[in-house]
């Protein structure tokens, strides 16, 4: 199962062994694009290390399925009445 489904993807999937270092620094970059727009904020999120063949995030260790996850969450809302949260 995968963030697209629906479904939390979890952090022993075996997809989360072939996401690259680099391809998770592009995941984290737009996470913190959608989420400047609610106002949340990851200004020292990068990736941490691997693990097992996962690489892992820098808030708190977390699995790049953290990342996927969130930022599903993240694509499926749409911008606050309003306007824009960005200060």
């Amino acid at each position: 199962m995968t963030a697209a489904d629906g479904l939390p993807v979890e952090p022993d999937d075996p997809l989360m062994r072939t996401y690259t270092e680099l391809e998770v620094a592009y995941l984290i970059a737009e996470v913190q694009e959608h989420g400047r727009r609610f106002g949340l904020l990851w200004p020292s999120a990068a990736t941490d290390s691997v693990v097992d063949g996962r690489v892992l995030v820098r808030f708190g260790n977390a699995p790049t399925s953290t990342v996927l996850n969130l930022l599903a969450l993240l694509r499926e809302q749409k911008q606050p009445e309003g306007g824009s949260c960005d200060s």
